[in-house]
């Protein structure tokens, strides 16, 4: 073997990815799909019998608008599962749901998020034990904390790291998933407006202030363009299944506790996962994280104020907006 051949490769291999999987109750189709199938058949047998080649030439736009609902695909879904979709917003037009107007002097109920739309159902439950804000949606039974996670710019690794890291990142998917209690794991990563506090802090500490023509300049450079700066804010949110981990909710103490006790357990292996990834998890956010997070969603301009001012605009219950107005 020559030296060239036991010296190990540092370009990256591809990652193909497998098809996602579609479970169909026959044929790899819907229950949507069978009903609209099942209608463009009885449409078809009863018109044979009924009339001949002339009847089903009649009923062709009912048992051709069914099939074509059937397979005609838009966007990789269905024709048939948009109907849904289109009725729901039909319904929001006709009874005036795409406005959304806060009153702002009627109390709401403690531990809700005055948010629009379909997040309004979403409540807030903050854990004692570990004082992370988790976010309970009622409608999809699960329970949410958010972590953030600092990490290198993965484009300035070599080739090497960045193929240990996209394993290591991996494993940490699999650790994560493996217990088979996730309903969900999101990773958002945010450009946000810098507010330049940072550099400054930066500047401040280890710059040499020998009032020198570099010294100076340097200083000057800081103070104008930090806050036209932007910034790289990374968050991974785990969401736990509730009905999946229906039996160890219960023996934790049942209700949202006992949900609380069981993500904890999860949380502490998303951690523990991160930490053996080289990656630096900053802890899991609390209310007023989660509301800053909120309110710069809703108002991007206003993330370098309320970093400047940590004590600005960190009640979730104040964190949405005021008025919004949906377009299609």
């Amino acid at each position: 073997m020559s030296s060239s051949d036991s010296t190990p490769s540092t370009e990256l291999v591809p990652v193909k990815f497998s098809r996602l999987t579609r479970r169909g109750i026959l044929l790899g189709l819907s229950a949507s799909q069978l009903t609209v199938l099942a209608v463009a058949v009885a449409t078809i047998v009863t018109a044979v019998y009924a009339g001949g080649g002339m009847m089903l030439a009649y009923t062709a736009p009912i048992w051709a608008a069914c099939v074509a609902l059937t397979w005609i695909p838009v966007a990789g879904r269905p024709l048939v599962e948009w109907l849904p979709v289109g009725f729901w917003w039909l319904w929001k037009t006709t009874g005036g749901q795409l406005l959304y107007r806060r009153r702002i002097v009627t109390p709401r109920p403690e531990g809700t998020l005055a948010l629009p739309g379909d997040m309004a159902r979403l409540r807030e439950y903050t854990d004692p034990a570990s004082g992370a804000c988790m976010i309970h949606d009622p409608h999809g039974t699960t329970l949410t904390a958010i972590c953030e996670v600092s990490h290198p710019a993965f484009i300035l690794l070599d080739p090497g790291e960045q193929e240990r890291r996209v394993t290591t990142w991996g494993r940490v998917l699999a650790t994560a998933c493996r217990s088979g209690r996730i309903a969900t794991v999101q990773i958002l990563e945010r450009t946000l407006p810098d507010s330049g506090t940072g550099l400054a802090e930066w500047w401040a500490q280890h710059g040499t202030h020998d009032q020198s023509w570099a010294s100076t300049t340097y200083a000057e450079l800081i103070e104008r363009a930090g806050p036209a700066g932007e910034r790289h804010a990374t968050t991974i949110s785990l969401a736990l299944n509730m009905r999946a981990a229906a039996r160890q909710i219960r023996t934790a103490g049942g209700g949202i506790k006992g949900a609380a006790a069981v993500l904890r357990q999860e949380m502490g292996t998303l951690t523990t996962a991160l930490r053996s990834a080289d990656l630096n998890p900053s802890g899991w956010l609390t209310a007023g994280d989660v509301a800053v997070i909120l309110r710069s969603s809703y108002d991007p301009a206003i993330a370098a104020a309320l970093e400047r001012h940590g004590s600005i605009g960190r009640e979730l219950a104040t964190a949405g907006p005021v008025a919004v107005t949906e377009c299609f």
